[in-house]
């Protein structure tokens, strides 16, 4: 099983998003990854923050645990806190060795979400402040990713 970490800044109803390939059919995507040998949830967290936006965050609210399987052999548990800005600068990042080049990284209107590829559920629940934080939620489609 493969862990990985994920991070919800929102800030004036504008969420930090990554414009990067994933493993669906959306370019738009949360910042977050996998948390490495050694890494505590929290350490992993506050690099892959860094490493992707440029930005310097502090973990907040564990907002929720989702499965997601894409094969018997390959399963990721998803681990999403929301996090706050403490310093840093949005879109500094580094050439990175991610497997994925980010394209963009900025802030996006919490409406905007659905045309960039985000369900209406997902949009909810980010624009109400995730109501069952700390839950484990199940797969990733019961919060709408």
């Amino acid at each position: 099983m493969n862990i990985r970490v994920t991070g919800i800044l929102i800030e004036n109803d504008e969420i930090l998003l990554l414009d990067q390939d994933t493993d669906t059919s959306r370019t738009w995507s949360l910042p977050g990854g996998k948390v490495t040998p050694g890494e505590t949830l929290t350490q992993a967290l506050v690099r892959e923050l860094k490493e992707e936006t440029g930005l310097a965050t502090a973990p907040g609210r564990l907002l929720y645990l989702c499965d997601h399987i894409q094969t018997p052999a390959t399963h990721i548990l998803h681990i999403t806190f929301e996090v706050h800005r403490i310093g840093g600068t949005l879109g500094d990042i580094p050439p990175a060795p991610d497997t994925r080049p980010i394209r963009q990284v900025k802030m996006v209107e919490l409406t905007d979400l659905p045309s960039l590829g985000f369900t209406p559920l997902f949009t909810a629940l980010a624009q109400s402040g995730f109501p069952d934080a700390g839950s484990y939620m199940g797969p990733k489609s019961a919060i709408g990713l």
